[in-house]
């Protein structure tokens, strides 16, 4: 029976949750104590986790913050809130899908098969970003070739996670600075320019910091081995 952490202080919903996920032979835990909650679901050691934004004490993005410093537990973000920016903040987060309320009980079934399926078939590959021979861990900021790994800062790896997910494609500093507001990061021009400078020495070893280009007033732009040939 696989087992699921359900983080929600809605009585009503978590009834209709335990009645619904139990039919499917999926166990739920609840919280116990609202102070703990990140070590509740460590000590439980769930196959997945359901996560809603508006809780006790610390909301959601706070909980799953904690948590992703401790676990991997692939997670599904519940919220009464529209999808942006809320869906952004919570995938910056490391939050595997994202369901808005109000919802059907089968909407959620799949989406948890679909988590579970795509997190233990391909544990590593949930958590990594590829481009040609470079990958990025988005949980430990850690870009990695075949004969290098560097640590990136936060701030850094989202930027790159971008670049990363658009390639070919310019990512406007507009674009950068929301990403890393949503996360939690004030970041002006300024800001963004420094982490880019430095972003890009990092990258030296690797040589990815020549296929980052700046496209004048846009933005910026990853490209592909070919169009630097």
């Amino acid at each position: 029976m696989k087992k699921i952490f359900l983080v929600e202080d809605d009585q009503a919903l978590i009834q209709g949750l335990i009645k619904g996920l139990n039919k499917w032979n999926y166990q739920v835990i609840t919280v116990d104590n609202w102070k703990i909650v990140a070590q509740e679901i460590i000590d439980q050691r769930p196959d997945l986790v359901i996560m809603d934004i508006t809780l006790p004490l610390y909301d959601g993005f706070y909980w799953t913050a904690k948590l992703r410093e401790l676990s991997q537990v692939p997670l599904i973000f519940l919220s009464a809130a529209d999808m942006d920016p809320n869906a952004i903040r919570a995938i910056a987060l490391g939050a595997d899908d994202y369901l808005t309320k109000p919802f059907s009980v089968n909407v959620l079934l799949s989406k948890i098969q679909a988590v579970l399926r795509r997190t233990q078939l391909n544990p590593v590959a949930a958590n990594n970003l590829q481009f040609e021979n470079y990958q990025l861990n988005l949980l430990t900021n850690i870009l990695a070739t075949s004969k290098v790994q560097i640590k990136l800062t936060p701030t850094e790896g989202v930027i790159l996670k971008l670049l990363f997910l658009n390639h070919g494609k310019i990512v406007t500093k507009t674009q950068i600075m929301n990403e890393l507001w949503q996360g939690g990061a004030f970041v002006d021009e300024n800001v963004l320019n420094v982490n880019l400078s430095r972003l890009r020495k990092k990258l030296m070893p690797t040589n990815l910091q020549q296929r980052i280009i700046t496209e004048r007033k846009r933005g910026y732009r990853l490209i592909e081995k070919n169009e630097t040939e």
